[in-house]
């Protein structure tokens, strides 16, 4: 029987290390973004180049009523994205609720096309705290869509126990690592590749990729 994934890709490091690993995994692969009111939507054009380099079907559906509902720094332009995360609470750029709208979305997207699976680039390992990054959120999202939906359907996250070097380690592994190093987006400040250098996403991306490399010589 053909398997068939659907990735949550963003056009970050890990959605699109993600892409590859269900490529590799499953006969057939789409991919779905979101545009949900972010600033960056430049990460939906570099989503979409990625999955035609990739050669998957992808999606962007838009849900920008987020923006409204939580003030954050990645959707109110107003406020800069915190270069540290304030002690004891989560960092301004924690969307409320995205993660458990977006496996919601995909698992509906998933169901109408007869996937049961779907991969996403959460990581419990090296993150900033986010709730919605933690396997625990995930094995409770997994039980509720499937039951909402009535339907067989399995959440993977081969980023989950990876910290960002063991992440640079896989997209080498996959073949990508070059392609994910020099087209993705990952940076808060919306720069390409190696990013602003400053906010925490590219400093945790720049860490892992400098300790990744010195284990190669």
């Amino acid at each position: 029987m053909e398997k068939t994934a659907v990735v949550l890709l963003s056009g970050g490091q890990d959605s699109t290390t993600c892409l590859y690993w269900a490529k590799k995994n499953f006969d057939k692969v789409y991919a779905i973004g979101f545009n949900y009111g972010q600033k960056h939507v430049l990460e939906n054009e570099i989503a979409t180049a990625i999955a035609k380099e990739a050669g998957v079907p992808y999606v962007i559906h838009k849900i920008d009523t987020i923006a409204n509902l939580h003030h954050n720094s990645l959707t109110d332009h107003s406020m800069d994205v915190c270069k540290e995360k304030p002690a004891n609470e989560l960092p301004n750029t924690f969307v409320a609720g995205r993660n458990l709208i977006f496996l919601t979305y995909a698992a509906v997207y998933a169901y109408t096309i007869g996937a049961h699976h779907l991969v996403t680039g959460v990581s419990e390992a090296d993150y900033s705290g986010y709730p919605d990054c933690r396997n625990t959120f995930i094995k409770a999202a997994n039980a509720a869509v499937a039951l909402a939906l009535d339907y067989d359907i399995e959440i993977h996250t081969p980023l989950m126990w990876r910290d960002k070097a063991q992440v640079w380690q896989l997209s080498d592994e996959l073949g990508v690592l070059d392609l994910v190093r020099t087209k993705t987006l990952t940076c808060y400040n919306g720069i390409p590749a190696d990013g602003c250098g400053e906010c925490p996403a590219c400093r945790l991306r720049k860490a892992g990729l400098e300790k990744y490399l010195s284990t190669k010589k």
